[in-house]
């Protein structure tokens, strides 16, 4: 019997400028323009086409800063909608799964693949199959870089997105030293704006010079998280595809208002309406809490009116994951933790104490307790049919006047019917 040993092959799919992307996939007049896109409340700048890009339009620069830019260059601006980047994120990487179910969902628009079982000399084919699945299937484009270690394939796809492929393989290539030396010490996974300045102050400045550092030396005057860094540079995988999502142990939502908020009345919405969302979070993840936090701050810059920040802590008798009895809670403590003449700022909820909500078996539950379960699954099936806030509490309000400011938003979202761009024919 003979075994055939497969180079471990890592693929790193990149969306390319996902936030845009996203708007252009349902706004075909803004293909070839320059777009942007902004972060909550419309501060900042957090996604850019090419051809904001080339206009000299700086990543995470606040609005206003490049304002005069973006008006003169007729700059399409749009400001964030988390719900409909979500929706396009899970598409992307359900099509991943397509070609191997063994995938690392780093963030909203990356992803790790293995593609070890697929031959050295097909895997750049492979690499472009994928890409074009992906556009077809999702109309979002990508880029892929495809090496042996997760280190590499950054670099990889690093190379990818300046090339009009799209796609990268260091697989079959023997002296990888040439390619390094062009990768700025900077631009190498695990290395922020600290270990830069180290690394320059003792003359490594490009990928090729760590590749090639003595380990014990990077050992001895850095980690060991560098230390795998160089070996992963050499080759050798140190860090795994983490393919497994650990159950989180914390679910916080908060918020900036659009608007300084005075009133409790309205500050108690949005304290509601953040429940509603995580509890509606950890029962997707079939979680309870133990216990709640609310807390609630005014601007540290507004000096005529004071700084003021609180929060506190309750148990809940017996973990829950109820919207009703979270919200009860949570305006509980807002009322204790409430000043009267501020003008507050933010204001959030976090749940702590998560568990598997299938562990927990209640002695004292009931059949109003299943009613409630019951209740819960209608309310959630019915807001991800027909949006989320179809389906909710009184206390959450209906105005909202204290919402994010989303001046420009494209208002947008796959998972409303009635957002859904209508087609005349």
């Amino acid at each position: 019997m003979s075994y055939i040993l497969r180079t471990k092959k890592i693929a790193l799919v990149d969306c390319n400028s996902f936030y845009v992307s996203c708007e252009r996939l349902f706004n075909p007049k803004i293909r070839r323009k320059p777009v942007v896109v902004l972060s909550n409340n419309d501060g900042c700048i957090i996604s850019r086409s090419n051809e904001a890009k080339a206009l000299g339009i700086k990543m995470g620069e606040p609005y206003f800063k490049e304002k005069d830019i973006i008006i003169k260059n007729k700059v399409e601006v749009f400001s964030s909608n988390y719900s409909l980047y979500g929706d396009l994120s899970r598409r992307v990487m359900r099509t991943l799964k397509r070609f191997n179910t063994k995938i690392e969902v780093y963030s909203i628009d990356e992803a790790f693949l293995d593609l070890s079982n697929f031959p050295d000399q097909d895997i750049e084919k492979v690499g472009k199959e994928i890409r074009d699945t992906v556009l077809q299937w999702t109309g979002i484009p990508t880029s892929i870089g495809i090496a042996k270690t997760k280190t590499l394939s950054k670099i990889a796809n690093h190379i990818a997105k300046k090339k009009q492929s799209g796609v990268t393989s260091l697989i079959n290539i023997e002296n990888i030293d040439p390619i390094l030396e062009k990768i700025d010490i900077n631009d190498v996974w695990g290395v922020g704006r600290q270990l830069t300045k180290f690394y320059n102050k003792n003359g490594i400045y490009n990928a090729k010079q760590l590749k090639n550092k003595s380990n014990s030396w990077i050992k001895k005057s850095s980690n060991v998280l560098s230390s795998r860094t160089a070996m992963e540079l050499k080759g050798i995988p140190c860090i795994n595809l983490e393919t497994t999502t650990t159950k989180r142990k914390s679910c916080v939502v908060s918020r900036s208002f659009g608007k300084r908020v005075e009133r409790f009345q309205e500050l108690k919405e949005a304290v509601a309406n953040y429940c509603l969302n995580a509890s509606e979070k950890i029962r997707s993840e079939s979680l309870v809490a133990k216990a709640i936090t609310v807390f609630v701050r005014t601007s540290p810059f507004q000096r005529n009116y004071g700084y003021y920040s609180n929060a506190k802590t309750v148990d809940f008798p017996i973990a829950t994951n109820n919207s009703i009895e979270i919200v009860k809670a949570a305006v509980t403590i807002l009322e204790t933790i409430f000043k009267n003449g501020y003008q507050y700022q933010k204001a959030g909820v976090m749940l702590t104490g998560l568990s598997n909500a299938n562990e927990k078996t209640n002695l004292f539950s009931s059949e109003k307790d299943e009613k409630i379960n019951s209740l819960m699954k209608s309310i959630d099936s019915t807001n991800h049919r027909y949006g989320r806030s179809t389906l909710s509490v009184a206390s959450a309000g209906v105005q909202k006047k204290w919402n994010m400011k989303r001046e420009y938003s494209s208002k947008i979202d796959t998972a409303d019917f009635y957002s859904l761009p209508m087609i005349r024919a």
